[in-house]
């Protein structure tokens, strides 16, 4: 078994939204995404997806962007980003996917998966250089802290932590010690995975192991299209 990453799909199969518009390499974006996973992902491999998943208003007109994502193999974990505005409770975010009969699609909120020995957590997060900041990223840290206690609690210490966000850990390296970082440390997080950044910004990113964390910046322009292989 092997865990991939990639972020903001934004995909728009029911809205009128293409990604081109934001630069030529975004054409046909989704064809891209689909041929590397198709090549790359087995039934039994796990695909996370922090954030940014559809353009969708509503759940409801969210149908043709899961059929897509249905139709490729391996189980999808798929995180809150600031433009899923469509994302409602897990409650009806998984009765409607039974629904509508799409398989191995889940949601990372408040909680966590485990697959062989690695433990799977995550929160949207936020920035600092956003309105009301500091209340929010205060709420955010707090789920980060009860998504790593509920995987400790129902899988045990003993597996490696995996950390998905949407929004960068931090916005500066001054911020290592900070927030959602000091929550990573405190329970020896290994490996962080996040999207959001794009265009000019990806240059700015930061990225590689710093102290006992590995982090990796998986929005798909980043990656070319193309999945990130954690393990």
């Amino acid at each position: 078994m092997s865990i991939y990453a990639i972020s903001d799909l934004h995909l728009s199969f029911g809205e009128n939204k293409p990604m081109d518009i934001f630069g030529d390499k975004w054409e046909n974006h989704f064809k891209k995404i689909e041929e590397d996973w198709l090549k790359n992902v087995k039934e039994n491999d796990v695909v996370l997806m922090p954030g940014d998943f559809s353009w969708a208003m509503y759940l409801e007109d969210t149908y043709e962007d899961f059929k897509y994502l249905n139709k490729l193999p391996g189980i999808k974990i798929i995180l809150k980003g600031n433009h899923d505005y469509w994302w409602t409770t897990v409650k009806k975010m998984k009765e409607y996917i039974e629904q509508n009969n799409f398989k191995d699609i889940m949601f990372l909120y408040n909680n966590s998966y485990c697959y062989e020995n690695k433990i799977i957590v995550g929160t949207r997060g936020w920035s600092e250089q956003e309105e009301k900041a500091e209340k929010i990223m205060k709420r955010e840290n707090n789920r980060l802290e009860l998504s790593i206690q509920d995987g400790i609690d129902k899988f045990g210490e003993d597996k490696e932590i995996i950390v998905c966000m949407h929004y960068p850990p931090f916005n500066s390296y001054e911020e290592l010690d900070k927030n959602f970082i000091a929550t990573m440390k405190k329970y020896n997080v290994t490996k962080c995975i996040y999207g959001h950044v794009h265009g000019e910004a990806i240059n700015e990113a930061i990225e590689g192991k710093i102290g006992n964390i590995d982090f990796k910046l998986v929005s798909c322009d980043k990656l070319d299209f193309k999945l990130y292989k954690i393990v």
